[in-house]
């Protein structure tokens, strides 16, 4: 049999590319590091069940199916992190030194949301099969609704329009140049760059658990992605288990 790279393909207009690429792994179309992109995607998800619409073709939704087995991958914050930094990779290029990771894996620049992953899974019984990693990029939104206060734009950043289609492939090159450097590179050193770019590094912030909102001071990301703080004594949280207060 032939054997090609990954694919990337072109949708004209979809629900949700996550979905999409999730379809082709169900139906055993799917192949490591095959990418989807549209830039009109009309019922996009966020973190925690969020809509993340990018229409009008401004900006990008891109779906990479990965093979944690294929990756060695043992923690599933292991992907999370690689994909972080292969979007940090590709932002920071374009709108420079003022961009950050948020934790988990969301892209700051100062302190405005650029764009988000979502990262969906595939189970066969205990069997970690597949991964769909999900994400969206604010590109040339001109203007965001007034309920999105700390969303921006490349445009907004740069003054640019750009070509979301090559941006896509750039990022989706990214991502998987990050991904083989799971099988090249110390994971202890993927995380230290990974806590290098992190949002509000040694800064304090307020954050909140169940009601309870408190001061503490950001110390960084552990391997299995807990976010580790100070304030009287050292904590660390799971993903879900606090919420920042801005």
């Amino acid at each position: 049999m032939h054997h090609t790279g990954p694919s990337f393909v072109i949708l004209e207009q979809v629900d949700s590319t996550n979905n999409y690429a999730m379809g082709k792994v169900h139906a055993g179309m799917a192949k490591h590091g095959d990418a989807w992109y549209s830039g009109n995607q009309t019922q996009g998800k966020g973190q925690r069940g969020k809509a993340w619409v990018t229409g009008q073709g401004y900006n990008i939704a891109l779906s990479v199916v990965l093979n944690p087995k294929q990756l060695n991958i043992i923690h599933p914050f292991q992907l999370s992190a690689v994909v972080a930094l292969a979007f940090f990779d590709f932002f920071v290029s374009y709108a420079g030194d003022e961009t950050h990771i948020k934790w988990p894996n969301d892209i700051y620049w100062r302190d405005r949301k650029a764009g988000g992953v979502l990262i969906e899974n595939k189970f066969s019984g205990k069997d970690w099969n597949w991964s769909v990693t999900g994400i969206g990029i604010n590109v040339n939104q001109p203007r965001f609704d007034e309920g999105l206060t700390n969303a921006v734009s490349l445009l907004q950043i740069t003054g640019k329009v750009f070509d979301t289609t090559a941006l896509a492939r750039e990022l989706h090159q990214l991502v998987l140049k990050r991904c083989e450097e799971l099988l090249t590179k110390s994971y202890e050193l993927l995380l230290e760059e990974y806590n290098q770019h992190l949002y509000k590094k040694q800064q304090s912030v307020r954050l909140k658990k169940d009601n309870m909102v408190f001061k503490t001071l950001i110390k960084g990301v552990s391997p299995q992605g807990q976010l580790l703080t100070l304030d009287a004594i050292e904590k660390s949280f799971e993903f879900g288990e606090v919420e920042w207060v801005i």
